[in-house]
């Protein structure tokens, strides 16, 4: 009788509980020839999402060999990673979970986006020198809602054909590895996106020990490697803290149970919270077949954060970080990292990324040509076709000596990406161009704008200015609202006119 009772509890405890489900919204017609190939090509055999991941870099550790054999069938695995609304955007630091959870779609399987509306509260310690600030329950709510949508589009992306290869009606997928299923988006896997608070609002700290924590170990809980390095640490590590790797423990297990997830996959740094959930569901439910796999985290090849400017983070919603800055942002890659960050970044075949690195060692090179390819591909996939137009046709108009017609729209378009000032407008009006720059900061003083005019580096609205004489004149005023000063390519002023 009492082994009844305690499998009853642990049943009602584990109980199913409502959860988002997205499924891919009807995918656009393919064009005839794009239809053929699908038919030539549907019964090509679908890759194994793992043997994919490590070959293009993405695999750290997993925690079993049988991952592989068991991620050969398409639809076999529901695969999770997990986002924490610590703010109202993901960040760069996130996107390679995206890109991972995006494979497994492409070959078939489930992508599951856990957003921690729960753990959110408590803070992951992982990877972190200090406790995290607490964060009230309106914050947490409206950042959770924020990141949901962001996942739902980003994840519900069609793969699109290359633009760069030799013919876009009749590329094969072979050589544009883009679902690997071979049928252009239709049997893709699909995703959820999960809220871990509709199980956790339900579940009292009683419960909670009596179910699971007797089941976790502090000597196993404290040799955790995140775990550690904070003991380590001066400020130490609060019982909250310590607690975030059995509450994440206690999501997979939720999920493994009610909904068929059986992988979960994170940044290295997560190999501690993964494990824990892993040994929870050999413990509790004392079944095989959780998995877990972490992958490398983004760094640049001098072992600094990839993402993380004098400005701040680098976030993945355009409500915080318009296409723009965030296409510039990959177009300043350095090419000791480029090729690598084409491989785990982006879904362009690893044939084709070859080529490209074999096109960086060839004399008459043009530089840049594949960070602007990798600017374009991720771009694509974070904001979709219309943020990459944006960010293509901004470059393209602020780009100095560019034919390209200037209107007030355009210049307002980057005015949060680059510095900008406002001044009357009979300031402005016949003024020197050469105090203009000097008292916009644009430049520190006179003698150094005139000297980057006889360089011929100094530009107004796009167009070099070869006179120190040059006087604002009414037709320079662009809409009569605005003027762009540029400093070589990159340092850019926005004058704004009152």
């Amino acid at each position: 009788m009492a082994s009844a009772a305690i499998v009853a509890s642990a049943r009602a405890f584990l109980r199913p509980h409502r959860y988002l489900l997205l499924l891919s919204p009807t995918r656009r017609r393919l064009s005839a020839n794009a239809a053929a190939a699908s038919a030539a090509s549907s019964t090509a055999v679908r890759r194994n999402v793992v043997d994919v991941l490590r070959e293009r870099g993405l695999v750290e550790a997993t925690t079993s060999e049988s991952l592989g054999s068991a991620s050969a069938s398409p639809g076999q695995l529901k695969a999770y990673c997990g986002f924490d609304p610590t703010a109202e955007s993901l960040h760069l630091g996130n996107l390679l979970g995206l890109v991972a959870l995006s494979w497994f779609r492409r070959c078939g399987h489930t992508a599951v986006a856990l957003v921690g509306g729960a753990t959110g509260r408590v803070g992951d310690p992982s990877g972190k020198s200090a406790e995290r600030p607490e964060l009230d329950l309106a914050a947490v709510e409206a950042n959770s809602d924020a990141i949901k949508s962001l996942i739902a589009q980003i994840l519900d992306r069609v793969p699109e054909p290359s633009h760069h290869s030799q013919s876009d009606e009749n590329l094969s997928l072979e050589q544009n590895e883009q679902p690997l299923n071979k049928s252009g988006g239709e049997n893709m896997g699909s995703f959820l996106i999960l809220d871990n608070y509709d199980w956790w609002k339900d579940i009292t700290l009683l419960d909670f020990l009596k179910e699971v924590g007797r089941f976790a170990r502090v000597g196993t809980m404290i040799a955790k490697e995140s775990v550690k390095k904070r003991l380590m640490s001066d400020d130490g590590m609060s019982y909250t803290e310590f607690t975030y790797q059995l509450l994440q423990g206690y999501d997979f297990l939720h999920m493994f149970k009610n909904m068929g997830v059986n992988v979960q996959i994170g940044g290295s740094d997560q190999w501690g919270n993964i494990t824990a959930g892993t040994e929870l569901i050999r413990k509790i439910l004392q079944v095989e077949g959780a998995h877990g796999l972490t992958f490398p985290l983004l760094l640049k090849s001098d072992g600094t954060k990839f993402g993380k400017t004098e400005d701040g983070a680098i976030w993945l919603s355009s409500k915080m970080l318009s296409p723009y800055k965030f296409y510039q942002y990959f177009f300043s890659v350095p090419d000791v990292d480029v090729i690598r960050f084409m491989k785990i970044l982006t879904f362009t075949s690893l044939d084709e990324i070859q080529d490209l690195e074999e096109s960086m060692k060839k004399p008459g090179y043009v530089p840049n040509m594949v960070q602007r390819r990798l600017a374009e591909e991720v771009t694509r996939f974070v904001h979709g076709r219309e943020g990459l137009e944006e960010a293509l046709k901004a470059t393209e108009a602020l780009r100095p000596g560019a034919q390209t017609q200037l209107n007030a729209q355009t210049i307002e378009g980057i005015a949060d990406d680059v510095p900008s000032c406002s001044l009357p407008y009979d300031q402005v009006l016949k003024s020197p161009l050469v105090d203009l720059a000097v008292s916009t900061s644009l430049l520190a003083s006179k003698s150094a704008v005139k000297r980057l005019i006889k360089q011929g580096g100094l530009y107004l609205n796009n167009i070099r200015i070869d006179s120190e004489d040059k006087l604002v004149e009414e037709s320079d005023i662009v809409d009569g609202k605005v003027l762009l000063l540029s400093a070589g390519k990159k340092n850019k002023m926005v004058v704004r006119i009152s």
